[in-house]
C-alpha cells in the first residue's frame, strides 16, 4: 500500500515470521545492521539519541541520528530523524525531523509490519522532493531486506 500524499509515505509487508522475530530484527542492534545496513552506537529506547553509521560503499561515512520517541514491545517502534541526510558537508539540525513508524500487527500468516514515515511536507523545499523520493525507494528496499532478513532467521 502506499499513498499519494507527499507529506507521508505508507508501505506494508506481510511478513512470514513470528512478531516476535519482526520486533527482534527491528530492534536488535546486530539484527537492525543485517538488513537496514546501519551500524547502530546503542540499543533504541524511549528518548534515547541513537547515533548509526551507514554500512556499504555508497554511504560508508554517512552518519544518521534517531531520537527514538516509543517503543510498545511488538508493537511500535518509532523515531525521529532527517530523511535522506547524507551529505557530510551539510546542518540539517535547524530542520524539523520526519517521524518514522514501524507498526506490528499479528497475522494468521505471521507479521502484517507497517511502516509510516511523516512530516515531508516541513523539510525546505530545496530539499523536499529529494528527501520524499530517496526515502519512498529506500523503504521499498528495505521492507525487502527486513522480509528477506527474517526469512532468513525464522
Amino acid at each position: 500500500m502506499v499513498t499519494a500524499e507527499t507529506d507521508r509515505i505508507e508501505k506494508a509487508v506481510e511478513l512470514n515470521a513470528s512478531v516476535e522475530s519482526v520486533w527482534h530484527a527491528l530492534t536488535d542492534p546486530g539484527a537492525f545492521r543485517q538488513w537496514f545496513g546501519a551500524s547502530l552506537d546503542a540499543r533504541f529506547a524511549p528518548g534515547r539519541r541513537v547515533s548509526a553509521r551507514l554500512v556499504g560503499r555508497a554511504f560508508e561515512r554517512t552518519r544518521v541520528e534517531m531520537e527514538v520517541q516509543r517503543m510498545e514491545p511488538q508493537r511500535l517502534l518509532s523515531f525521529r530523524w532527517h530523511p535522506d541526510a547524507t551529505d557530510p558537508q551539510a546542518d540539517y539540525s535547524d530542520e524539523e525531523p520526519t517521524l518514522v513508524e514501524f507498526r506490528l500487527r499479528r497475522t494468521p500468516a505471521g507479521t502484517l509490519l507497517r511502516l509510516t514515515e511523516s512530516g515531508f511536507d516541513a523539510i525546505p523545499s530545496s530539499r523536499r522532493e529529494q528527501a520524499y523520493h530517496a526515502n519512498f525507494e529506500g523503504w521499498t528496499e528495505q521492507l525487502k531486506n527486513i522480509e528477506d532478513h527474517v526469512a532468513r532467521h525464522a
